[in-house]
């Protein structure tokens, strides 16, 4: 696939017009669809973004206009010229999905990958009703797309072998950097993540620490850019509390993805984040956020829950084979700014300490949700590296 193939995105929020945008940096002619397009509000915004780069970059006022040049919007999915690939951009609705898909399969050329940006549906169960399962996967960006360099390439159990591959070749070429995932829900950065929201919220709900302070302790004393509860806010609840209420269900209702009562109520209540202007937070006076370190004791509580908690998370997706050691670090880094790859972070304290941790909350919990990996174990008694651990036999 070159630089000249039609590339289409169905879906044109915030997210399709990024991808938009960033197939049509990379040189593509680039078709839109919306059900509800807003042309000039998209071209407008994607002019934004392109003049901030051509400041920082010195790229030039042609260049900015030929990547708007290459941008058509469609009125019709029918109307779509024949494309290389059709990236899905649309609500998290499977059956909408389907329906958009079975059009493009009925007007596209057989050669034409169809792609999905789904982030938390299952790739198989997505493409089950099309006629030509073997040309579906998935390729989910992060948000805003311009900018977060991160993309989940996930094959599903109908996809032909070399596929994500080849889609991962065609990703670096757009300047991302794409990492291997299986079809599990979540994928990597939205499973692994889980951790990071549900057990800020426990500490939250115990009466251990404040929103403020639980903040304040992962920016400040571990190097987060963002705390967990300003971050829901930030991407909004109705679509983070969605996203942990499905990785729950996908898994079976596994405690470990438990959703809370309290990140419901603010989502039922309307109090979405800083789109509604109210979240854990109130944005409605632009002062700056609560946020200051509790005593150290309290410091210490948040640290020895919520980061064993990310990195056994990470561990036992690399037990099972969601994706290599590497690319589990760098979705981490890449798709959601941690500081550090958990992996990393897990053979810098210590597997040993890890597990501990991990144990004494299970024992003081008597939950499943505080299970450990059972390669933490494993990394435990043999002292090896699990940033460099390789799975052996079939993945």
């Amino acid at each position: 696939m070159n630089s000249s193939s039609n590339i289409a995105v169905v879906g044109a929020g915030s997210m399709g017009l990024g991808i938009a945008e960033v197939a049509a940096r990379a040189g593509h002619p680039v078709f839109l669809w919306d059900a509800f397009p807003q042309p000039e509000k998209g071209m407008a915004l994607m002019r934004k973004h392109l003049e901030k780069s051509n400041e920082k970059l010195g790229l030039g006022q042609a260049w900015v206009d030929a990547v708007l040049n290459r941008v058509t919007w469609v009125d019709a999915i029918e109307s779509l010229p024949a494309c290389a690939l059709i990236i899905e951009a649309v609500p998290e609705q499977p059956e909408l999905k389907h329906q958009i898909f079975a059009q493009l399969e009925a007007g596209q050329p057989e050669t034409c990958i169809l792609a999905t940006n789904t982030s938390s549906l299952s790739i198989a169960g997505l493409s089950g009703k099309l006629k030509q399962a073997d040309r579906f996967l998935g390729l989910h960006f992060f948000n805003p797309a311009f900018l977060m360099p991160l993309v989940e390439v996930v094959p599903g159990v109908l996809t032909r072998q070399g596929l994500a591959e080849e889609l991962s070749a065609l990703m670096r070429t757009w300047d991302k950097l794409p990492v291997l995932a299986k079809d599990t829900p979540g994928f990597i950065v939205n499973r692994v993540a889980r951790p990071f929201y549900g057990e800020s919220i426990r500490i939250l709900e115990e009466g251990l620490g404040s929103i403020g302070q639980i903040d304040a302790t992962l920016k400040e004393k571990a190097g987060f850019k963002m705390g967990p509860f300003e971050l829901m806010d930030f991407i909004g609840h109705d679509v983070n509390f969605t996203v942990t209420a499905t990785v729950f269900r996908e898994f079976w209702c596994d405690p470990r993805y438990k959703p809370s009562f309290t990140q419901q109520r603010l989502m039922e209540a309307g109090q979405l984040g800083r789109k509604s202007g109210r979240g854990f937070y109130d944005y409605s006076n632009d002062a700056p956020l609560p946020q200051q370190l509790p005593d150290e004791a309290t410091q210490e509580l948040i640290l020895n829950r919520v980061l064993p908690m990310l990195m056994n998370e990470a561990i036992d997706a690399l037990h099972l084979g969601i994706a290599s050691a590497a690319d589990l670090d760098l979705a981490m880094t890449k798709g959601v700014n941690y500081p550090k790859g958990l992996l990393q972070w897990a053979d810098e304290w210590g597997a040993d300490r890890v597990l501990q941790a991990m144990e004494s909350l299970f024992y003081e919990f008597g939950e499943d949700r505080y299970r450990p990996s059972p390669l933490l174990r494993k990394a435990a008694r043999g002292g090896f590296k699990l940033s460099t651990y390789e799975r052996t036999g079939a993945r």
